[in-house]
Formats: structure tokens, C-alpha cells, sequence
């Protein structure tokens, strides 16, 4: 009798800790979540800003502003990059990334 109460003292400290372990987790991934969450929000807001400045025609045909544009372009495809790699499944993440590429509407 005294053996089946030590092992369910015993077994019962345990559910304890792994219970606390679990809430800890638990706490932990939603901060993260909401962390995620926020950061997408912010590099939507971002990635909006840099494709209406893309929209406005430049009017200075130098390298300088051209070169500027297309690291304006590397970085709106950066933060796409990002936000599709951090809400990724299971996709291939080619197939899953649309990259804006400016030189088709020249060319047209």
C-alpha cells in the first residue's frame, strides 16, 4: 500500500512538472506567434509603401536613379521573400513567390 502511494506522489510531482514545462511553452510560442504576426503586419505595410514609390515614372534617366529603383525593386521582392518564407507550408517556395519585375511593363 505504501509502494502504490509513493508512486502516485511520485507520478504526480511529475504531471506537475511537465504541466508547468507545458504552460511555459505554450506562453512562449503565442508571444512568438504574435510577434510573427505583428513583424508580417509591418513588412505589408512596408512592402505597399515600395510598390507605390515603384509606380511613380522617373523622369531622370541617370544610372545612379536607375540602379537606385532596382534596389528598391530587390528589396519590396526581400520582404515578399520574407513574409512568404515565414508563412510557408508545405509549398515550394519557387511556385509560391511572384516576383514584381519591372522590366516587363518597359518592354510592352
Amino acid at each position: 500500500m505504501d509502494s502504490m502511494f509513493a508512486l502516485v506522489v511520485v507520478l504526480s510531482i511529475f504531471l506537475i512538472f511537465v504541466l508547468y514545462f507545458c504552460i511555459k511553452f505554450a506562453l512562449i510560442i503565442i508571444r512568438m506567434q504574435n510577434a510573427i504576426e505583428y513583424s508580417l503586419d509591418v513588412i505589408d505595410q512596408k512592402y505597399n509603401s515600395l510598390s507605390r514609390i515603384l509606380e511613380i515614372p522617373i523622369f531622370y534617366n541617370s544610372e545612379e536613379v536607375k540602379r537606385a529603383i532596382n534596389d528598391l525593386e530587390d528589396a519590396r521582392n526581400s520582404l515578399l521573400d520574407i513574409a512568404n518564407e515565414l508563412t510557408s507550408t508545405n509549398i515550394s517556395r519557387e511556385d509560391s513567390i511572384e516576383y514584381y519585375d519591372g522590366k516587363e511593363e518597359e518592354e510592352a
